[in-house]
């Protein structure tokens, strides 16, 4: 206990930096969570100009160098890719995919993906690449 200038008996305890430090641990968990989650990497192949298809909505299929096909963060087979990608088409007919594959994956594999995108009838597709570094 502690005695005021007054005379008063102070009993409560200031959680005040308690509460900071708190809030400081908290911040950091939420930017290194969020850090760790980026995706798959592929080496992207070179482009001259790279147009802007962020939306929020856009499914991303992204094909690693060894041939392994992902729909967003989750490997898929083709069959599987069609499968999903039908059910995002019904509930979202203008569904906008994006493709991004390793530059020296199997040339196949992206005919493949891209055969399944024109039997399900997406008309919304971009190609990822890297802007060409003059």
């Amino acid at each position: 206990m502690k005695i005021g200038e007054e005379g008063k008996i102070y009993d409560d305890i200031n959680i005040t930096p308690m509460l900071d430090v708190a809030y400081v641990l908290l911040l950091i968990f939420i930017i290194m969570t969020t850090a760790t989650v980026q995706g798959i990497t592929v080496n992207l192949p070179k482009a001259s100009s790279t147009p802007a298809l962020a939306k929020p909505k856009t499914k991303a299929i992204s094909i690693t160098k060894d041939g392994t096909i992902y729909l967003d963060t989750y490997p898929v087979s083709i069959e599987e890719l069609e499968t999903r990608l039908g059910q995002y088409k019904a509930a979202t007919p203008d569904l906008p995919v994006v493709v991004k594959a390793d530059g020296a994956v199997e040339y196949q594999k992206v005919v493949s993906v891209l055969d399944v995108v024109t039997r399900l009838e997406i008309s919304q597709l971009g190609l990822v690449t890297q802007k060409l570094v003059k």
